[in-house]
């Protein structure tokens, strides 16, 4: 089998008009739409503009092919796609998150020029609560299969057993023939194998010595097929799940606690595109912080992130829609559900189903038709449905309890008729019940969960999963522990200041398995519900379109991680800490409100001309005490009695700031320290990779700093960059609040810093350099080019 990487050679445009331009997919055609009070997509796209658009790509077919299967495989379309082949219609897919494949041979000319077409529509807005993107934003590939062949998605690869270690193996063939099977370890040596059979074949095979996958040890084998002289590969990795009320959850026997992050599927200042680079960074990011477990919310995630966990040891949960037949916006999936949603779960989990990384299917998230006698059943018919397709696997749904509660009593937060309204004239649904909660904060949701009412209408529902997806209840934990004692337990949705609690919480009962909190990245679109911006950066006479990201994360748009991110590290036990954050010194005004943040607190102590005024210090620790030194003189000795977080005000005086960390019998655990930047000022550039591979992704983080690196977070200005040897893809800073965007070459920075990303596209460079310059100073950085091919096949 040969699969030909098929994203190059496009050129794209909106329907109906005759402009085209060149592009390399993926892409996002979203992402250069203007930003207006037109778009009726409004805040939850950012403001983006939607369209309808139609990407060409005219590619030749030969002679040789014409006994041969053609199966164009497309990973992500966004959306009702609609596919022509020489002009005639190959192939419709709604719904804009799965994968799909098109069978190419009827339409193909042979020995000739052909010519695809694919439509995206996405002009029909407001169609999500997020930014979407347009057009195709994951890659394709074109499957070239014998005339006697191996299905796609034919192999499948169960583990059995891990003491010995037995798989099971399944290979589906399109006819009778000879099939070989080897299993190769990750350094190619074959350790076990099969005698020749005929045939579409279940085998179980035994793997001598086997080293299992987990988050920690997370090894992969190859599973090398032979049928009719062709081969074909899956990678696999050897592990186990159970559940159970007597276990919670555990893999290969032992017990997982998942902490976990919620994660839209944009790639920041990229837009929707789905580079393999961009997602293996996002992983390795959230493992930074200490998650070990994500949560792909609210659609499947994209094959690159599937690789990027197996990997690295990441845990995922992939998640299939954020609605069923009840419209949250007006133009969403909901008139597609019913006719689609088996066909939709089918792929979903043919491409999760040899990834040793994926634990956990969710069929939703806050669908309150689970409220309902339809949404019970359909509850049900879900979960059995996933059960027949992969029996391995538990499968949830993420229920905000309290919104359960509110439609019973006709106060739905989703609704048909609330989807029809002009949300840019009054905010309907969500976007209503987010601003509220961000006035009255996050207790709202959180004590509405714990209401009778709110139990009744989802007990039925959560009868029908595996474990019960809680979105926003952990003051239901204990209580619900012990009224279904039959009962696994998962937030799937939770507040980041409840992660001590939950983790205390988790390790004393199994039945509490794990803990996704919203969101771990912050993300494009749902804009300026989780953000805390001050005057500064976002003026009182706001524009409304240059909100761009919702400011919900515990590490920022670019990549960086803030003060939550460090609390999380300490209460996720990632370390005992401990580890400081300061709020911005002198910024004293008001900020928007947001249930969805817990502090602006910033690693920090550079604040030039706040000499005497009141700096709020957090220390984050997992300790019986914490003493605070200002220029080592102890300012502050504080016990902890309560959670992980310690607050101190102290006047601000340059120099270094160390919290020192205590257990119950004085002895010191830990410390951090903070230093004041020294003069002069820098314009620096920093690359998060020492060499970029030929066509891959490198993220340069822009600051202002010292000569030692530390960044000067009141600094200000503009910045141009220059790239040569590459292309600039993103361009950006941090701030929700940002009239600039990620498109241009130019970008403000916030609280000091910026980020660029550049692609080594050029095929002759052996160097990529970026410049940058503002108004004062320049900077320059020359990252190599690694030559070897990056390997293409998926």
């Amino acid at each position: 089998m040969k699969q030909i990487d098929f994203n190059q050679g496009w050129c794209y445009g909106k329907v109906g008009q005759k402009t085209e331009t060149e592009i390399t997919l993926p892409h996002d055609a979203m992402r250069l739409e203007p930003r207006t009070e037109k778009s009726d997509g409004a805040g939850n796209i950012s403001w983006h503009m939607g369209g309808d658009y139609v990407y060409k790509k005219n590619f030749f077919i030969p002679k040789e092919y014409q006994d041969k299967f053609i199966i164009f495989e497309f990973e992500g379309v966004y959306r009702n796609a609609e596919v022509y082949i020489n002009g005639e219609k190959a192939m419709y897919r709604p719904y804009g998150y799965t994968n799909f494949y098109v069978e190419a041979n009827k339409f193909l000319q042979y020995d000739s020029d052909n010519t695809i077409e694919v439509i995206a529509r996405n002009a029909d807005q407001p169609n999500s609560r997020w930014y979407t993107g347009s057009g195709i934003y994951r890659p394709v590939h074109m499957h070239v299969l014998s005339n006697k062949h191996v299905k796609l998605n034919g192999i499948k690869v169960k583990t059995l057993d891990i003491s010995p270690a037995v798989i099971e193996v399944i290979v589906e063939t399109n006819s009778p023939g000879e099939v070989r099977v080897d299993i190769k370890d990750q350094t190619g040596v074959v350790v076990s194998k099969t005698e020749e059979t005929t045939g579409t074949v279940t085998l179980k095979m035994k793997v001598p010595e086997a080293k299992l996958w987990s988050p920690n040890t997370p090894n992969l084998y190859t599973c090398h097929v032979e049928f009719e002289q062709q081969q074909y590969e899956t990678t696999f990795g050897i592990r186990t799940i159970q559940w159970g009320p007597d276990k919670g959850l555990e893999i290969n026997g032992e017990r997982v606690i998942l902490k976990g992050a919620c994660v839209h599927h944009d790639n920041g200042l990229l837009g929707a595109a789905a580079y393999e680079d961009a997602e293996r960074r996002k992983v390795k990011v959230l493992q930074d912080v200490g998650y070990n477990a994500i949560r792909s919310a609210h659609n499947p995630c994209s094959k690159a992130m599937l690789r990027a966990c197996d990997e690295l040891g990441m845990l995922m949960m992939d998640e299939y829609v954020d609605m069923w037949y009840i419209h949250k916006t007006r133009y969403d999936y909901a008139d597609y559900f019913s006719d689609w949603w088996q066909a939709d779960l089918e792929d979903m989990v043919n491409k999760d189903y040899n990834h040793p990384s994926v634990i956990l299917y969710s069929t939703g998230n806050e669908v309150s038709e689970t409220a309902q006698e339809r949404g019970i059943k359909i509850t049900e018919e879900m979960t059995a449905f996933l059960h027949k397709l992969d029996a391995t696997r538990p499968v949830t749904c993420g229920v905000n309890i309290f919104f359960n509660y509110l439609s019973s009593l006709g106060f739905g937060v989703y609704t048909d008729e609330k989807a029809s309204k002009d949300s840019k004239k009054k905010a309907v649904g969500s976007e209503f019940y987010n601003k509220l909660a961000g006035i009255l904060g996050d207790k709202t949701m959180k004590i509405g969960a714990a209401l009778r009412g709110s139990d009744l209408k989802t007990r039925d529902a959560f009868e029908n999963m595996d474990s019960a997806g809680y979105n926003y209840g952990i003051l239901r934990y204990k209580k619900d522990l012990k009224k279904y004692p039959n009962r696994l337990i998962l937030g799937t949705e939770t507040f980041c200041k409840d992660a001590y609690e939950f983790m205390e919480l988790a390790k004393k009962h199994p039945r509490i398995i794990g803990d996704f909190v919203w969101a771990g990245f912050d993300y494009l679109g749902e804009v300026g519900i989780g953000a805390w911006v001050y005057e500064d950066y976002a003026p009182k006479k706001k524009d409304q379109t240059a909100w761009m990201t919702a400011g919900s994360g515990r590490i920022d748009i670019t990549g960086r991680e803030i003060g939550e991110a460090l609390f999380t590290k300490v209460a996720l036990e990632k370390t005992k800490g401990p580890l400081i954050a300061v709020k911005p010194v002198y910024q004293t005004g008001k900020h928007s409100p947001s249930a969805w943040k817990m502090t602006d607190a910033m690693p920090s102590w550079t604040w030039p001309g706040c000499e005497g005024m009141k700096a709020r210090v957090e220390i984050y620790a997992r300790a019986a005490s914490v003493h605070l030194l200002v220029n080592d003189k102890i300012v502050a000795k504080k016990k902890i009695t309560k959670g992980c977080r310690t607050v101190v005000n102290t006047p601000y005086k340059k120099g270094a700031i160390t919290a020192i960390a205590y257990d119950a019998s004085g002895d010191e655990v830990g410390r951090h320290t903070l230093k004041t930047a020294a003069e002069p000022t820098y314009l620096t550039l920093e690359s998060e990779e020492k060499i970029v591979e030929s066509g891959g992704l490198n993220y340069i983080r822009i600051a202002y700093t010292d000569e030692e690196k530390i960044v000067k977070p009141m600094e200000k200005n503009k910045i141009s960059i220059n790239v040569i040897g590459g292309k600039l893809l993103g361009l950006g800073h941090a701030c929700p609040y940002n009239p600039e965007g990620y498109t241009n070459s130019e970008t403000s920075t916030y609280y000091g810093e910026a980020m660029a990303i550049v692609q080594a596209d050029d095929p002759h460079a052996s160097s990529v350099t970026i410049k940058a310059k503002d108004s004062n100073r320049t900077a320059e950085i020359i990252i190599p080019i690694r030559k070897e091919e990056r390997n293409a096949s998926y």
